[in-house]
């Protein structure tokens, strides 16, 4: 239930949306007021206060940014301290922590990827490998998958696989094309003087898909027969998230080049990497090593976070820790979903990202706000608002998650008190 704490501060949240509405997004505030979202104030662990002081679990985790809940002390003093003497790199001379960093991610990678560009987010790390895929194979063709979700710039944007969010900004970067996720024979026929495929071992934001297993063994060995690079983007599914330090590791599978962010930093500093092997990185900059540059990417408060979640995330066993309660967390999901079949249809996940698809969307409207009321936070996956998403830092405890999915079961009731079965279409 909401913890409630502090001195109320009634003007604050008046203050705060109206500063959202006239001068950052105006609809979006509105949603977000219509919602019953608080004003964020501070957070530890797997919580967040608002203005009046009430408590929420987190399970939506900044869509896993928070894999080591907010603001992890390691963390934390990792970066106070590296404050102390330089937060931006000067970029004319050797920064020590990019290169720490860079050394850490080539020994925590698969296989023999070992060259890693900085940048400041995942649809950053996804533009650098998919210009480094092009100049270093000279093809231009990328393909991706249907229900995709790589970013929103330009090109990441283009490899997208959904279409409400392209079709304004037509026409996009030219010689992509879409497969079916978990299609094989598909991606053969499509990976025809391919450069590169660019895939998501879990599809986070397209509804918590699991591709069949023996899919991603599948890619690569199509890849190689194609003479095409394989794109693993990790940017959700990376350090910990499924059970395993990568998603490509269910399946021992090394990609040619890989792209994290959102938790590469403990959820303190933004970063994004993408990390290839050398002779991919050599064919395409080895001979003009400024063709693709960052002004803020691998600047050393980010690398310090880096460095310090890498040693938290082994110190506390995370890895492990997401692939148990992730299994416990599913298992409640399903607990749920068969005791009311007519609002969730299915629950599935990997590790500690579960999906709850509903029956309808109608019933999502009333869920999640029901869930903040009680003091949980909850969202819908970006491509597929069927699906509630559960993504809770891996630190979380089984007690918490029994506290949520009965915070969840109660949003549940709730709805059905409310739409009954007119929500279902």
């Amino acid at each position: 239930m909401i913890a409630r704490s502090g001195d109320i501060q009634p003007s604050l949240f008046d203050d705060v949306y109206a500063s959202y509405k006239d001068f950052v997004n105006p609809p979006l505030a509105r949603f977000m007021k219509l919602a019953g979202a608080p004003v964020e104030m501070r957070a530890s662990g797997c919580r967040i206060w608002d203005e009046a002081g009430r408590s929420y679990l987190d399970f939506c985790g900044g869509y896993g940014v928070f894999t080591l809940g907010h603001m992890h002390p390691v963390v934390v003093d990792a970066v106070r301290a590296q404050l102390e003497t330089m937060a931006l790199s000067s970029r004319v001379f050797f920064n020590e922590k990019m290169g720490a960093l860079a050394a850490a991610l080539a020994k925590l990678a698969p296989g023999n990827l070992q060259i890693t560009f900085f940048s400041n987010s995942g649809t950053e790390a996804v533009e650098a490998a998919l210009k480094l895929a092009r100049l270093s194979t000279k093809r231009t063709k990328i393909v991706s998958t249907q229900n995709a979700y790589h970013g929103k710039t330009m090109g990441s944007l283009t490899a997208t696989g959904r279409d409400v969010f392209k079709d304004s900004f037509e026409p996009l970067i030219p010689q992509f094309e879409h497969v079916v996720f978990g299609d094989l024979e598909a991606l053969d026929r499509a990976l025809l003087d391919a450069a590169a495929f660019i895939v998501e071992p879990v599809q986070c934001e397209g509804g918590v898909i699991i591709p069949p297993d023996g899919y991603l063994r599948g890619v690569r060995d199509l890849c190689d027969a194609h003479g095409a690079l394989l794109i693993a983007d990790e940017v959700q599914t990376g350090l910990g998230r499924t059970g395993y330090v990568w998603g490509v590791d269910y399946e021992s599978v090394v990609p040619d080049i890989m792209t994290v962010a959102k938790g590469l930093s403990g959820g303190v500093v933004p970063i994004g990497a993408t990390i290839s092997k050398l002779d991919v990185w050599m064919r395409a900059f080895g001979k003009s090593p400024l063709m693709h540059t960052s002004t803020f990417g691998g600047n050393p408060l980010a690398c310090s976070a880096g460095l310090a979640a890498i040693k938290v995330l082994r110190d506390e066993n995370l890895v492990q820790r997401s692939r148990m309660l992730g299994d416990y967390l599913l298992a409640k999901a399903r607990e749920l979903q068969a005791k009311v079949p007519d609002v969730i249809e299915h629950a599935r996940g990997r590790g500690l990202v579960v999906g709850i698809e509903l029956t309808s969307e109608g019933y999502g409207g009333v869920i999640i706000p029901e869930c903040l009321k009680l003091g949980m936070t909850a969202a819908y996956t970006l491509n597929q608002q069927k699906v509630i998403r559960l993504e809770p830092p891996l630190i979380v405890t089984q007690e918490e998650i029994d506290e949520a999915m009965d915070i969840f079961a109660q949003g549940v009731t709730k709805a059905k008190e409310k739409l009954g079965r007119l929500a279902v279409r």
